[in-house]
């Protein structure tokens, strides 16, 4: 089949289009023909080598993690789905590799697509929904009338955020550029400030929960906004001891992720408020809880621009340069 391939760690990020074999199908997983992929920074930041040290993959490495499809077949031990079931997922680490005609994905981390979304709709939410289920949801368990910061309302994740945390009751305040405040306002965001004109650690106050994506400076700069026993997660690092448990890393390792996150946790500590970092897992069933929002009208994919699969290095190159509004996906 044909994928497009990390052959080595690059500075540029650069993939190859060749022929690779079908995946192997085990008995706890289904096959799926792939009809759109999303594509996320995390892919851009995996081919540089930005994750190589916490989440090292063996080269040559298909990516891609987000994947719209049709079951083509299933394993002995699979009971949930069959041959012609229209599906979408976000595959386990070390099972990615949705740049590519056919995947492999465990039965426990695919859903069925939600039925009023296209393949490429569909395709553009396991990776984002999940990160903003898992934030919210699953670590927070944000309630109503609380406060959230998102940040970076227009990107991938924000305008999932937006909306999830809304249905969810909470008064969400958010940044983007001047061009995207209207839009971003109609995606439900009820305070919306032009990082342009105005710096949100000016305005901000007293919120009970912090979604990062910025860099260092944002990171620290947001702490100030939490009110005591508030939340910060950080979807951009650094990260945090309890992220060195979850992936099982080495003592030494452990301890160097420690020392990554040791300022932040430390400021985060004497102003009173929680420091965390998140790096989302796959979820079939939490995929259920999303189609089930989707299906009922309160969250809408955004999806900026459609590529071919002939043009997926375009892709990868366009969402690194940071300019996407909403997300990107390859069309097979």
């Amino acid at each position: 089949m044909k994928a497009w391939s990390l052959e080595r760690y690059n500075k540029q990020g650069a993939l190859r289009l060749g022929d690779v074999p079908e995946p192997e199908l085990q008995d706890d997983e289904v096959l799926v023909k792939i009809h759109a992929s999303g594509v996320n920074a995390l892919d851009v930041k995996i081919a540089k080598g930005e994750f190589k040290a916490v989440l090292p993959y063996r080269t040559p490495v298909v990516l891609g993690h987000e994947v719209a499809g049709v079951v083509t077949r299933v394993g002995s031990k699979v009971r949930t789905f069959k041959p012609g079931d229209e599906v979408y997922s976000r595959p386990e680490d070390h099972r990615i590799g949705t740049f590519a005609q056919f995947i492999a994905i465990k039965e426990s981390s695919v859903a069925l697509k939600p039925k009023n979304l296209s393949m490429e709709e569909a395709a553009s939410l396991p990776l984002v929904g999940l990160t903003a289920w898992q934030a919210f949801v699953e670590r927070v368990k944000l309630k109503k009338g609380q406060k959230v910061f998102i940040q970076a309302g227009s990107g991938g994740v924000g305008t999932f955020a937006i909306q999830l945390a809304k249905s969810l009751g909470a008064y969400v305040a958010t940044t983007t550029s001047t061009a995207n405040v209207g839009w971003v306002k109609e995606l439900g965001a009820d305070l919306v400030i032009d990082y342009k004109k105005e710096s949100f650690a000016d305005i901000l106050k007293d919120y009970d929960l912090v979604l990062n994506s910025q860099d260092d400076k944002t990171l620290f700069q947001s702490l100030g906004v939490l009110k005591e026993g508030g939340t910060l997660i950080s979807l951009s690092g650094p990260p945090d001891p309890a992220f060195g448990a979850a992936v099982n890393a080495p003592g030494v390792l452990r301890f160097v992720i420690g020392l990554l996150s040791s300022k932040v946790r430390k400021v985060a500590k004497r102003r009173g408020v929680h420091y965390s970092f998140l790096f989302m897992k796959a979820s079939g069933s939490q995929l259920q809880h999303i189609t089930k929002l989707v299906e009922s009208g309160a969250i809408r994919p955004v999806v900026d621009r459609v590529f071919p699969f002939a043009e997926t290095q375009d892709s990868l190159d366009f969402v690194a340069a940071g300019r996407a509004k909403g997300k990107v996906v390859i069309r097979n």
